[in-house]
């Protein structure tokens, strides 16, 4: 019982202190959020959603890994190099990001009454149509490529200092420790995005609206270099 009460102290406290120094973790959501207008609820369901895509992926490799009693290294070897993945495609993400953020910077024009005018394009025999169309695509991808950068991203604690070691135990522990993993991940996860808006919301940024895009797009490329460059 009193190796039990460790482990979940152990996993509770690295969910929260692995969630907060990697940025990585709640940056992209605050920078998101707040370009395209996003309420705090749709912020929420989005970053609980990547968060449990986050979690799941680790959590199913740490299970497989223990079912079929593979080494410890080897698991961490390939969480490593899920994590380098998800680095650069961060960075990636951020720099497309940034140069459609200058692209609508650029395009964007306003009317007198603040309203930015709306101008159709003709596509073939599929006659006309307004930039709804677009930035719908361009929201689904934006959402998708957040999945799919939080699936790609690793856990990297989890296995080799939480999962292992409850193995050892029983199954009852390997569940709970996990779980409370898990949980603390997200949780930190949503209260920093919370956090985050919130301040940014504080102040008086109308005067950079028109570059928020460029400015989400800069925040995560900027995120990504960090985490390659940076210890974190």
């Amino acid at each position: 019982m009193a190796e039990l009460n460790i482990l979940l102290t152990t996993a509770i406290t690295i969910g929260v202190i692995h969630t907060l120094i990697g940025i990585d973790h709640y940056v992209p959501f605050i920078a998101l959020s707040q370009a395209n207008g996003w309420s705090m609820r749709k912020t929420i369901l989005i970053v609980s959603a990547c968060g449990i895509g986050h979690v799941l992926s680790s959590v199913v490799l740490g299970f497989i890994g223990i079912a079929l009693s593979s080494g410890v290294s080897l698991l961490v070897d390939i969480e490593s190099t899920r994590g380098d993945i998800a680095t650069y495609f961060l960075i990636a993400f951020g720099l497309v990001y940034t140069i459609y953020g200058i692209k609508h910077t650029v395009r964007s024009k306003k009317v007198p009454n603040g309203d930015t005018i709306m101008h159709t394009h003709s596509h073939g025999a599929h006659g006309v149509h307004s930039h709804d169309m677009h930035d719908t695509k361009k929201s689904n991808n934006t959402l998708w490529g957040l999945f799919i950068l939080f699936v790609l991203g690793p856990c990297e604690p989890l296995i080799p200092i939480i999962m292992y070691p409850a193995a050892t135990l029983n199954s009852f522990a390997l569940i709970s420790v996990t779980a409370s993993f898990g949980l603390c991940t997200i949780t930190t996860m949503i209260v920093m995005t919370f956090l985050g808006i919130k301040g940014i919301r504080l102040l008086n940024v109308k005067k950079l609206e028109r570059y928020a895009h460029v400015l989400a797009g800069s925040a995560i490329l900027i995120c990504g270099i960090s985490i390659l460059v940076l210890p974190i």
